[in-house]
């Protein structure tokens, strides 16, 4: 018997979890100011929500958690990834009803793959993603490659490159299409099994293959900007110059299709040029997709974009470019109960104190005033605060401050006043410095 986390998941423990408070509250204030809107899904949802017609994705042929309900026929899946779950909500909920569209979306949460875990790869992730549905705009791919790009430069990491693609319409991608066919059917019985299983399903996928990808076949295999149609240049011209207006860096690949099916037109990776990234260096990704809405049983013809950014990937490119995403916190107060007798005081006391929003703890394991006070120290405790039997009679505590040993007393009745303004004089004192 295992009692032991299952391969590919991770603890998040106490000693890191201010890292994830720390880009969690960022991500709330840029998804504020740019305007979009907090959804949260189902962490499951019926399997063809994922598993749609033909797809020739890894993730939807062999990565899904699927399981079917006890004498039922109905299959679930765990969410593999945020888009599709949205556009879903998206269509049952009518928001293509609003007057003002486009809908600006954000999610925030854990997903699931059955991949073979390694650094920054794990069977439960976490995305930070954006979907924007009902407009189809050039500028506003560049907007929302932008809120990415803002985002990570917030956080002040520098080693980023913006990788960037079209996939083109449907009629520049059905002619590439059909030119990928013709240049890989003499050599695909040589490929690997799943560029035999892509060449039938969208052979666009076969250029995003690892096993394949140094065979001169695949070197030599024709390029997607020679099939595109003049709507699409247009559109893509319209993108770059967006990003060069705000100053945003990219560099085009055209081999950049995508893991997922369902991209038309702009697609792009954000990608971590620092070594200890190693092969799992895009911190986020994504592209616009112009049939999904319509496939849930939406309007025809609306057109949706977005990204998702893994968080465990943020939080290894901070780590590898020295970026320390969060101090630990210290308590405001820590109170030390001298006797038994006063146990419940200092209980009282420390709720108090909390009511008033200041971060406390108090000792529950009956130890020594030396062994409290060693917490105080590990605690990082700004105050001190002695309650024994005589403080409890006279009604009067003493204070002390852990920075300069300084001492205060303090009525038990007006405690919350006194701390309010050791506190602001404090906080003058570090203004003036």
């Amino acid at each position: 018997m295992s009692y032991q986390m299952p391969r590919g998941t991770q603890d998040i423990l106490p000693k890191d979890i201010a890292k994830w408070h720390r880009l969690e509250e960022l991500i709330r204030q840029f998804c504020y100011v740019y305007n979009y809107n907090e959804i949260r899904t189902p962490i499951f949802e019926h399997t063809e929500v994922f598993k749609r017609g033909n797809d020739s994705s890894d993730m939807v042929n062999k990565e899904m958690y699927t399981f079917q309900l006890t004498n039922s026929r109905t299959s679930l899946t765990l969410r593999p990834e945020g888009t599709a779950g949205v556009v879903r909500s998206f269509v049952e909920h009518k928001m293509y009803g609003d007057a003002e569209l486009p809908a600006k979306l954000y999610y925030l949460g854990p997903q699931f793959r059955h991949e073979r875990p390694q650094k920054g790869r794990q069977r439960i992730f976490h995305q930070f993603g954006v979907e924007v549905i009902g407009a189809k705009n050039p500028l506003l791919d560049v907007e929302v490659i932008a809120l990415g790009w803002s985002f990570v430069n917030a956080l002040g990491l520098k080693d980023m490159k913006v990788l960037l693609n079209t996939l083109g319409d449907d009629a520049s991608r059905d002619a590439y299409r059909a030119a990928l066919k013709a240049h890989f059917a003499d050599a695909i019985d040589d490929m690997c099994a799943d560029c035999k299983r892509r060449y039938e399903q969208n052979p666009l996928r076969i250029l995003d293959c690892k096993i394949d990808a140094e065979k001169d076949i695949m070197k030599t295999a024709p390029h997607m900007k020679d099939y595109l149609n003049e709507e699409s240049k247009a559109y893509f011209a319209k993108v770059c110059e967006g990003l060069e207006a705000l100053g945003i860096p990219y560099e085009i690949d055209d081999r950049l299709v995508r893991g997922l099916d369902y991209y038309t037109h702009t697609v792009f990776e954000v990608v971590s040029v620092n070594q200890e990234m190693g092969s799992q260096s895009t911190v986020f990704a994504g592209g616009r997709y112009d049939g999904l809405v319509s496939y849930f049983g939406g309007p025809e013809g609306m057109s949706g974009i977005g990204w998702a950014m893994g968080l465990e990937r943020l939080i290894l490119a901070c780590e590898a470019e020295g970026i320390v995403l969060s101090e630990e916190e210290g308590l405001d107060a820590y109170v030390l109960c001298l006797d038994e007798s006063a146990s419940v005081a200092a209980l009282q006391i420390t709720t108090m104190l909390r009511a008033a929003g200041y971060r406390c703890e108090r000792d529950y394991l009956g130890r020594s005033f030396k062994a409290q006070f060693k917490s105080v120290e590990r605690r990082h405790a700004k105050y001190a605060i002695l309650v024994g039997e005589k403080e409890v009679q006279s009604g009067v505590l003493t204070i002390k401050r852990t920075a300069d040993r300084m001492q205060f007393e303090g009525a038990i009745d007006e405690l919350v006043e006194v701390m309010d303004r050791l506190m602001e004089e404090e906080e003058g004192a570090h203004h003036h410095e």
